[in-house]
């Protein structure tokens, strides 16, 4: 992975893929909520900033930027109910609604009051509910490739709603996932699709990622209603409130996602009521913040500094 070349220049040249490793295992919590015992990274000092992460990821892939941001700024990244290692209350659900409700008791409960979120993919969507409905605990938002209430269906998820739908996701593609590292990087039907360069999603990423998503049935069973809560748009009759919205906002979009539409990050530009542009990352796709922290770094500070 590309840890040490990302992260020069940023005043941490000497931060390492192992060493940033270590500190995410450091930095890993558990917080009791009314949704469930919720897993999170939670470093550093200062103003909080919020990362919300994407299916079938968790906090890890924010440990790089999380590694330089925490030197002047309190980093916390849960894992979403349905992925990570996050434990569900019984009858707690996995909508994108339940998301926002589980953030805002996970900030309660963290003793936070109002943050700088940056969030990717599906964490995207649960972010613009956030934002419109809990607007006084957002300073900023930095989005990265998310959903948007325009990019529905999302065709090349059919599959996996079909394989979720079916009680299948689990074993028949997170569980080969897992067990052979070359299918998961495959460009097509493994999660290499979502790297510009599939080399830099690290044997330990994939297990860090998927390893907790089949660890029990009932962890295969929240995956699936993680999956399945995604299948209806959970954006539908949001961009009225996106457009009253004035929460500072900037989007960041890698130019080659092969999931979400090309005209996504355009619509989010000017639907936002309080947008500070739009940059486009060349050559990149969905998962960029995880290969470019970097990037992320630099348009986070960016944003902060301009609100």
């Amino acid at each position: 992975m590309a840890t040490g070349l990302s992260v020069a220049g940023l005043g941490l040249s000497d931060v390492s893929l192992a060493t940033a490793t270590a500190a995410t295992h450091t930095a890993r919590r558990f917080v009791d909520t009314p949704f469930g015992r919720i897993a999170h990274m939670d470093a550093g000092r200062g103003d909080a900033v919020l990362f919300l992460h994407g299916l079938p990821l968790n906090s890890f892939q924010w440990r790089d930027s999380i590694a330089v941001l925490s030197k002047g700024r309190r980093c916390l990244a849960p894992d979403f109910l349905g992925l990570g290692n996050t434990e569900l209350a019984i009858g707690v659900g996995c909508s994108t609604l339940e998301q926002v409700a589980m953030l805002i008791a996970f900030l309660d409960a963290k003793g936070v009051q109002d943050v700088d979120v940056i969030a990717s993919d599906s964490g995207g969507a649960v972010a613009q509910h956030l934002v419109t409905r809990h607007p006084h605990r957002v300073r900023t938002l930095l989005l990265a490739n998310c959903d948007t209430g325009i990019d529905y269906p999302v065709a090349v998820l059919q599959p996996v709603f079909a394989m979720a739908r079916a009680g299948r996701f689990a074993d028949d593609a997170v569980t080969a996932w897992q067990a052979d590292k070359k299918i998961c990087r495959a460009a097509e039907g493994g999660l290499g699709a979502c790297y510009a360069d599939p080399a830099n999603l690290t044997d330990e990423a994939i297990d860090e990622y998927l390893l907790p998503l089949i660890a029990s049935p009932a962890k295969k069973t929240a995956l699936h209603a993680y999956v399945l809560a995604l299948e209806a748009n959970p954006l539908e009759g949001i961009e009225k409130d996106l457009r009253a919205c004035r929460v500072p906002t900037r989007i960041v979009w890698g130019t080659e996602d092969r999931i979400f539409s090309t005209k996504s990050p355009y619509y989010l530009a000017k639907t936002f009521g309080n947008c500070h542009g739009l940059r486009m990352v060349e050559g990149y796709r969905l998962f960029w913040p995880e290969e470019r922290p970097d990037v992320l770094v630099e348009e986070a500070r960016r944003l902060w500094k301009a609100s």
